[in-house]
């Protein structure tokens, strides 16, 4: 009695201290805010809704069974379904799912204030993000580890299936392009950061060569080598920049460094996954989790303030970075990080494969996407504590303040911000830079503010080094996701065309992975041309249809395990799902009507197309502008109809879901659910 008294005491502790902090940061107005909140306010949040809400959805809702046989019990070959130690399939599960989304989103979403983002995180991940991660991780477990569309085609028949299939498919394209829009955009004209970048490459294939033929078996010895080597990249890049000859090889402007991560996907799609793809993984796992460990205590160490507002003026709509209303454009813009879709592919494709007991369900579904939460909550940070000029100056792009920085300052100082070219100068210096003036896609930006902490907190001198390794740690968050998805994509694509031509169902035959990759790198390697030699940037273009559907996808997800609670007798807890379900409806459905109505060109993808249709017929364009305006008109009105057929395959998926669960609760037939006869395991317990 005394001990549960005691850990009530430390619960409700817990409680109100997140509170506090949680309450300070929503009502302070005019004075500055400490970092440490955040972050205080984060972990409580999370450790309440770990500690609580999952415990329930675990026992109540799920009724997860440890004395059940996993698929990776069951159906074990050595190769997909392996019984592996829960440890070890959450680092796998967390560097699956932690792209970056988390980090690039809320950097952007900044542009609103620090305010709108951080509630929208903490909310969204306990209420919505984790529960989708959990609960979709548990139907495929116990359907074989089926994919979402398979799931969907199993439990709401062809029609629903064949939806949720094809809408997965086409929004993995729009996904993948704008995570390498990302990183073209941070290593364009950047030397130092190609050249690191282009680095990780080769030591990927070396660790994996050196894991599976060199040194088989030596696991921690090639970790560390392959840490110890990303990190050597980083000065080396620093070597590289200060050579006359070599910086040339590295310095291009974003057409040429698009083709080359065109190229680099297609290899990924292609190469076996021991020699490229799962060493990246593997590696990007150790940077991912200790540079975000790291910058939280560089953030407990130094103590900085907060220096964006917790509102800007921007949340009517007129954002620089892009445009559209705090509602639905903050959801919309801060996926990962709050729900995200795409967890729910990893989530029903290797991780239930993995898992060897049910009770881990909740560690790593619910808790591995926590941990991405935090780091979408020190990617804000990272912003906000930027002086609010230098964000928008780097981030604003050029044909919204300016093309020449003393245009830009100008404007930028209009809004409040002041910056000064002389700053922005001293700031591009001191971090190796030739310029940081319209950096669009949030990614030097992030950068610039975590080498800011890094430096302040370990030592100024190393500035440009750390601005160089946060460009490394996001390449690798980014290049891992764009690696795996584009493997993803290519596998959804086989599925699909084996219906027609079964021979190309085969993922092991070679023709059909050729093609098949050539295909998928084609899809999203076109969206990303068109975002490249967009004179804006492309993000106000790609990033809220990345948004859109990323959150498409998840309302997706929803709509599947929803589904499966009603036809598994769950009807009563069904609100667990169905309310992240219904509140994803309402924002992809006004955010989707916003971009195709709406007569704003900043706004409206219509609209987009025919103002620059209007300055092209009357000549207003410079050449080069007017060279590359047909192809962005089209794109603008392609980029609308993609958004418009999202929507509408969505609500087929939810309809389908809606027509069974009315005949169900009538008593008429409706397909049975496909979970698998309940086996019990013969492994050995573990305790704890």
């Amino acid at each position: 009695m005394t001990r549960n008294w005691r850990q009530n005491l430390i619960w409700l502790a817990v409680a109100v201290t997140g509170a506090s902090a949680a309450g300070g940061i929503a009502l302070n107005r005019g004075e500055s805010i400490n970092a440490i909140w955040f972050i205080v306010a984060a972990v409580c949040t999370y450790l309440i809704g770990y500690r609580f809400y999952s415990a329930w959805i675990a026992a109540k809702v799920l009724m997860l069974d440890d004395t059940r046989a996993t698929p990776a019990e069951r159906l074990a070959d050595g190769r997909d379904y392996v019984p592996t130690n829960r440890w070890v399939v959450f680092g796998h599960h967390f560097a699956a799912i932690a792209g970056p989304g988390p980090l690039i989103g809320p950097t952007l979403a900044a542009q609103f204030g620090y305010l709108p983002g951080t509630l929208w995180i903490l909310a969204g991940s306990v209420l919505a993000g984790c529960v989708q991660d959990m609960i979709v991780l548990f139907c495929s477990m116990r359907r074989d580890g089926r994919s979402l569309g398979q799931m969907a085609r199993d439990e709401l028949g062809p029609v629903g299936g064949f939806a949720a299939l094809l809408a997965t498919f086409l929004i993995m394209i729009i996904l993948i392009a704008v995570l390498g829009l990302v990183v073209v955009n941070a290593m364009k004209h950047s030397p130092w950061a190609t050249s690191t970048v282009a680095a990780t490459i080769p030591i990927a294939v070396f660790i994996g060569i050196y894991m599976r033929y060199l040194r088989p078996g030596r696991v921690l010895e090639g970790s560390l080598l392959g840490v110890g080597l990303l990190l050597l990249s980083v000065g080396a890049g620093g070597w590289v920049d200060q050579q006359a000859g070599l910086r040339e090889w590295f310095n291009h402007p974003g057409l040429p460094l698009a083709f080359a991560v065109i190229g680099y996907g297609l290899l990924a799609a292609i190469l076996p996954v021991w020699l490229l793809l799962a060493p990246r993984d593997y590696l990007s796992t150790y940077m991912k989790l200790g540079t975000v460990v790291l910058l939280a205590v560089a953030i407990v160490i130094l103590q900085p303030d907060v220096k964006m507002p917790a509102l800007t003026q921007f949340i009517d709509g007129t954002g620089p970075i892009f445009a559209g209303s705090l509602f639905p454009f903050v959801f919309i813009t801060i996926a990962c990080g709050a729900i995200s879709g795409f967890h729910s592919l990893i989530s029903s494709g290797t991780t239930p494969k993995l898992l060897e007991n049910e009770r881990d369900i909740r560690m790593v579904g619910y808790g591995g996407m926590a941990l991405e939460s935090f780091v979408a909550i020190m990617a804000l940070l990272a912003a906000c504590v930027l002086d609010p000029g230098v964000y928008f100056a780097i981030n604003s792009p050029a044909g919204v303040v300016g093309a020449d920085p003393a245009t830009a300052v100008a404007t930028i100082t209009s809004w409040g911000y002041p910056v000064t070219v002389e700053q922005m100068n001293s700031l591009a210096a001191t971090m190796g830079e030739a310029t940081l003036f319209a950096r669009t896609g949030g990614a030097p930006s992030l950068a610039v503010g975590m080498a800011s902490i890094f430096a302040s907190a370990f030592g100024d001198h190393l500035l440009a080094m750390w601005y160089h390794f946060a460009i490394m740690f996001e390449a690798v968050f980014i290049l891992t996701t764009l690696d795996a998805g584009t493997r993803v994509g290519r596998f959804m694509l086989q599925d699909m065309l084996g219906n027609f031509i079964p021979k190309l169902g085969q993922t092991s035959w070679y023709p059909s992975v050729v093609l098949s990759s050539c295909l998928v790198v084609a899809g999203w390697g076109y969206f990303l041309y068109i975002g490249v030699i967009d004179p804006n940037g492309g993000v106000n273009i790609l990033w809220p249809l990345f948004g859109i559907s990323n959150q498409l996808l998840a309302a997706i997800a929803l709509t599947v395990a929803t589904s499966i609670l009603i036809k598994t007798g769950r009807v009563k807890y069904v609100w667990v799902t169905a309310l992240p379900l219904l509140w994803l409806l309402i924002l992809t459905s006004t955010a989707v009507f916003q971009k195709i109505t709406s007569d704003d060109p900043r706004i409206g993808f219509f609209a987009a197309a025919n103002d620059l249709q209007h300055k092209l017929d009357a000549g207003l364009l410079t050449a080069d502008k007017a060279a590359v305006a047909p192809q962005l008109i089209f794109n603008q009105q392609l980029d609308a109809c993609l958004a418009l057929l999202f929507v509408v395959l969505l609500y087929l998926v939810v309809g389908d879901m809606l027509r069974m669960a009315w005949r169900r609760q009538r008593g008429l037939a409706v397909l049975p659910s496909s979970e698998t006869p309940y086996q019990p395991s013969q492994l050995p317990k573990v305790m704890g």
